[in-house]
């Protein structure tokens, strides 16, 4: 994984990782867009973790009044990895983040109530809900929250890795999917994996993969192959629906997010009931 940047999670953090490679895909070739235009993507919105990176999101059917949610992995947790199988759901925080404006510079700390989501089976994704309405960061800080996209992203995209933590823009593409990537005890579907441009480092977790076409979120940045290790923590590998294990060492990946769109309702509150959400469950 992308390792936070802090000494109780050193051992057991997931390094984050550095480019792509080919391997089971899930979803078709983007088609060229050449008359597109491209979105100019830059730091507002994100922010800096005490060990990792993040952003502030919204999806396409939160309000301006809604408390403000703040996304990075669920490997960033200021309690420590959540183990495989294990979901955590609103539980109480007071964790601070820095919001940087579009160049990078720190404009303002904002403050959670809780985690209203966080776990690392399936995916890698922590969502904390802040004390503070969309409506009241932009109107003090001219800054928008980044919009999660509702659609599974496309190989061949163009994409930011964006890192608060850092204050570094990493550019590359979505080389294909990954239908299992394993590490150590854990087990993520249907990952993201980069071209090798984005050589992404420890302190990168969680950081905001945007879409430079559409300037929407696609994903969240969580690990890397550091040392051609097979499955091991910091060297995940890719398992195929035959159960062929490819190891691409230097390679980096990220989990989706259009997922998430799908189980936040009304009041922008994590609902793991909505018909479409396919987020994992907390065990009964």
């Amino acid at each position: 994984m992308n390792k936070p940047l802090v000494g109780a999670l050193t051992a057991l953090v997931l390094a984050v990782g550095a480019a792509p490679a080919g391997a089971a895909t899930t979803a078709p070739e983007k088609p060229a867009k050449p008359q597109q235009k491209v979105q100019a993507v830059d730091f507002a919105g994100t922010v800096a973790l005490s060990n990792c990176s993040g952003s502030v999101v919204r999806t396409p059917g939160s309000d301006a009044q809604d408390p403000a949610l703040v996304m990075s992995n669920g490997h960033c947790l200021e309690s420590g990895m959540p183990g495989a199988g294990e979901v955590v759901v609103d539980k109480p925080s007071n964790r601070t983040f820095e919001l940087l404006d579009g160049e990078g510079s720190e404009v303002a700390t904002l403050r959670a109530t809780k985690i209203s989501y966080a776990t690392m089976t399936d995916t890698d994704v922590s969502l904390y809900e802040l004390d503070t309405t969309y409506a009241e960061i932009e109107s003090s800080y001219g800054i928008r929250a980044l919009e999660l996209s509702a659609d599974h992203p496309q190989q061949g995209t163009a994409i930011s890795v964006v890192s608060g933590y850092w204050k570094r823009i990493y550019s590359c593409e979505i080389d294909g999917f990954a239908y299992r990537l394993r590490e150590g005890d854990w087990t993520w579907k249907d990952s993201v994996r980069y071209t090798p441009a984005c050589d992404t480092i420890g302190g990168t977790s969680g950081s905001p993969v945007v879409d430079t076409a559409s300037g929407k979120v696609v994903a969240v940045n969580n690990t890397g192959n550091e040392d051609g290790g097979e499955c091991t923590v910091n060297n995940p590998c890719e398992v195929d629906e035959n159960g062929k294990v490819t190891v691409r060492q230097g390679i980096n990946y990220a989990q989706q997010t259009y997922g998430i769109t799908k189980c936040i309702g009304v009041g922008n509150k994590v609902d793991l009931g909505l018909p479409e959400c396919e987020l994992p469950k907390p065990q009964q």
